[in-house]
């Protein structure tokens, strides 16, 4: 059974830490993991001083995953669609066990990822 949520209100905007999935980039947790007893993640991702490529992976638990850019590009490659290139007010979401990679991102990229449930792997893969 599942959890009950918590009410959460986050206000401050300055938490951002090196540790995260990834080391290129620096995460600021919004807090859904405890509000939903581990249901849900969220976080606010900037760049960090890591360099890309992200190789291609996939997250096989992973049930929900969804970004969106608040600033800054990137550019993604998606198992059966090639390279796209993300912008401030783009979004996907990425169906679940699907392989993608990083290939590129500004400096000054900010970007919003909700996934379920919170605790994932990530998994290098060979493209096909």
């Amino acid at each position: 059974m599942a959890q009950p949520q918590k009410l959460l209100i986050k206000h401050d905007d300055e938490n951002f830490a090196a540790a995260g999935i990834r080391d290129q980039f620096v995460y600021r947790e919004l807090g859904l993991t405890d509000a939903t007893g581990g249901d849900y993640m969220a976080h606010v991702i900037r760049a960090g001083d890591g360099q890309p490529p992200i190789e291609t992976h996939q997250h096989p638990e992973i049930k929900f995953q969804f970004v969106y850019v608040i600033q800054g590009e990137v550019t993604f490659w998606y198992e059966g669609r090639g390279e796209e290139t993300l912008k401030a007010g783009s979004c996907h979401l990425l169906p679940p066990g699907i392989k993608h990679s990083v290939e590129s991102w500004s400096d000054d990229l900010e970007m919003v990822e909700i996934a379920s449930p919170a605790d994932f792997s990530s998994e290098e893969v060979a493209r096909d």
